[in-house]
């Protein structure tokens, strides 16, 4: 579609952009499909501050960079040129002399799209005139509370999720994003999940970055189509009442010639300075956060995505690497700061500013923070001093959670507050209980192999541990394949093996799953208070000789509350009995050792009822009892009485939380 105005810069936009608050610079800057005084083009414009020329070279003058210079206009750097009947899908770089008087070919920062790698040409692309479907979706999330909702996440990479048979066309075998978009959708709606997240969107050249090493941020990448098909997925995936979270890769950007490193001869996108514009386990650079057209870039980026693609939250990946100055460093790899500590305190400044315009501007869009140590407030207020996240990946829980189950039973019961400890600190933020893509390779193993014990077991270690997760305080995520009991590590080569469905093991796995994403959805309480104390209650978190929690939780209006219980040993209790309160009734919803879902089948079955009984347990004046086989999860459902007193939790564990490099 043609914009009828010319899309010059101006002025203002050069006051905008050099304050850092032009937030649809996007709108001016790059190659748009323009019709100026009657003719049809393309506007091109560049910010490139010290290159001594600039032209534009594509297709349309045979790469030669003498056919189209551009104009330099204002003294911020902007460089512009129309160029009269250039066709959309048509490939462009520029041409830079740069400071150093050296020509470089460089793709457009601002490009809406990109030519399939190995290619790195941008492509002319209008992303205007789709036709939105979505509006009911777009009106309601204005108005959510995201922390009251249901959040169970699928992370997904679309080019591994799944792949078409090999041909010479599609080597890779990548679906399209339309193929991909029902192909998801009917699996998500089948499973239950509430959102996608969805890995390796922005164009990256090599595939084993997974889409973290990003060169060329506002532009969806080739591989799976164009920017109208990319809408057309989160169209679908909304018109079915599914949310969509981009990972977003702020914290830092790939080497690549054709790339922003180096841009215009100089450190225009990335530090000056060697020490902090340079990660040296990534091999990758940084970018200056203290410069405000370097923050307007990256602002502006969120919003696109969230304005034009109409996407509901943005997980920022590697923010401990943006906070702290010495993240994974050695002691002569990093200069304190002006305080003389490790803080980054421009990239603070940075990230305030983008969380405090997106809750502004972004319609409801939530941003999230993948971030592993103890900052303080990272999902506080910023006015309150906070950083303004609304989530944060709860890196904590993830890393004690997963070294409790992969201990052979034996030895849990020495380590029993890495699974209660976590509660002391569960409303310190607004949490996402993950179990990501990054702890399912580099030799970490599958979530079904770092179980322990024959195949039996690890399945049903695997359904445990899944159901303490589902009934955790916190939103979800889960990657993909695990859902089903993926054996293999993770590879972006190859597709999940939907071959292991074909094993009742497998199947029996999904089914469970299936089933504890419905109840995660029927049930209120868990999610409503995940953020508050009065949603959770131990019922026993300090029954360590037999390694067994039990929990509840809690509605807004008290009615149907769950109780969870956790066995995590190989040992049948033939009459568990476990705290309840008086003139109860409780009625098994779920039991993971039920034959269908490939346990043992010993009882109790689903929809059995017990009644609280005047026998003591748990410090609770009442309680019932029942078989609680070995390795099973179970939760009942009962409507909570009101108490006069308030059941305190008894466990005692202090918090830790370990910095770790991703």
């Amino acid at each position: 579609m043609l914009k009828k105005q010319a899309h010059e810069l101006t002025e203002m936009d050069q006051y905008l952009f050099g304050q850092g608050t032009h937030y649809d610079i996007y709108k001016k800057l790059g190659a748009h499909m323009v019709e100026k005084n009657g003719i049809k083009g393309v506007q091109f414009a560049l910010w490139a501050p010290n290159a001594k020329k600039v032209s534009v070279v594509g297709e349309f003058n045979h790469w030669d960079k003498t056919v189209h210079p551009m104009k330099r206009t204002y003294e911020i750097g902007f460089w512009e040129l129309f160029i009269p009947d250039i066709e959309e899908g048509m490939l462009y770089k520029y041409n830079i002399n740069n400071y150093h008087n050296r020509d470089v070919l460089k793709a457009d920062p601002f490009g809406n799209s990109m030519e399939m790698r190995p290619g790195n040409a941008s492509k002319v692309t209008s992303i205007e005139g789709f036709t939105w479907q979505d509006q009911q979706w777009m009106k309601n999330r204005k108005n959510l509370d995201t922390t009251k909702e249901p959040m169970f996440i699928y992370e997904v990479h679309p080019g591994s999720w799944m792949k078409h048979p090999y041909t010479i066309d599609n080597p890779q075998g990548f679906y399209n994003y339309k193929e991909f978009a029902h192909r998801l959708t009917d699996y998500i709606l089948e499973m239950g999940y509430t959102h996608v997240e969805l890995i390796g969107i922005a164009e990256h050249p090599f595939d084993g970055s997974w889409g973290y090493q990003v060169t060329n941020y506002y532009a969806p990448t080739s591989r799976h189509g164009s920017p109208e098909e990319f809408m057309y997925l989160v169209n679908y995936l909304h018109k079915h009442g599914i949310g969509v979270i981009l990972d977003w890769v702020p914290a830092h950007f790939p080497k690549d010639e054709y790339g922003l490193a180096e841009f215009d001869g100089t450190c225009q996108y990335e530090y000056a300075n060697y020490l902090k514009g340079n990660h040296p386990q990534w091999g990758t650079k940084i970018f200056d956060y203290g410069k405000n057209e370097v923050k307007n870039f990256l602002i502006a980026n969120a919003l696109y995505w969230i304005r034009e693609y109409h996407i509901d939250g943005l997980r920022v990946d590697a923010v401990a690497s943006m906070l702290y100055l010495d993240f994974c460093r050695g002691p002569e790899q990093w200069e304190p700061n002006v305080l003389g500590d490790n803080r980054n305190l421009e990239a603070i400044e940075f990230i305030k500013h983008l969380n405090s315009i997106v809750d502004k501007k972004g319609d409801g869009a939530i941003i999230i923070a993948e971030e592993s140590t103890a900052w303080p407030k990272v999902t506080g207020k910023t006015e309150d001093g906070g950083l303004g996240f609304h989530f944060k990946w709860n890196m904590g829980w993830m890393n004690d959670f997963l070294a409790y189950m992969e201990m052979d039973p034996i030895y849990r019961q020495y380590h029993h507050n890495k699974m209660n400890f976590s509660m002391m600190y569960a409303y310190k933020e607004n949490y996402i209980q993950v179990l990501s893509h990054d702890e399912v390779v580099h030799l970490k193993h599958s979530m079904l192999e770092k179980m322990p014990g024959p195949i039996w077991d690890k399945f049903a270690n695997l359904k445990g541990a899944y159901t303490f997760m589902t009934g955790h305080p916190g939103k979800k995520l889960l990657f993909m394949g695990q859902e089903f009991g993926q054996e293999r590590e993770w590879s972006e080569e190859r597709e999940l093996d939907w071959y292991l469905l074909q094993n009742s093991r497998h199947s029996s796995l999904q089914l469970y799953m299936k089933d504890l994403i419905h109840i995660y959805r029927t049930y209120p309480c868990l999610y409503e208070l995940d953020c508050e104390e009065e949603g959770f209650t131990w019922v026993n978190a300090d029954d360590n000789e037999r390694s067994i929690f039990s929990f509840e939780r809690y509605a807004q209006n008290s009615k149907k509350s769950l109780l969870f219980i956790c066995n995590f040993t190989p040992v049948n209790r033939m009459d568990y009995r476990v705290g309840a309160y008086k003139n109860t009734n409780y009625t098994l919803i779920l039991n993971s050792d039920d034959i269908k879902y490939g346990g043992g089948g010993m009882h109790p079955v689903e929809d059995t009822k017990y009644k609280a009984e005047k026998v003591s347990a748990d410090d609770r004046d009442y309680s019932f009892a029942f078989p609680l086989p070995a390795y099973a999860a179970v939760v009942f459902e009962f409507e909570r009485k009101k108490q006069k007193k308030k059941v305190k939790n008894n466990s005692k564990k202090k918090v830790l939380i370990k910095v770790e490099c991703d």
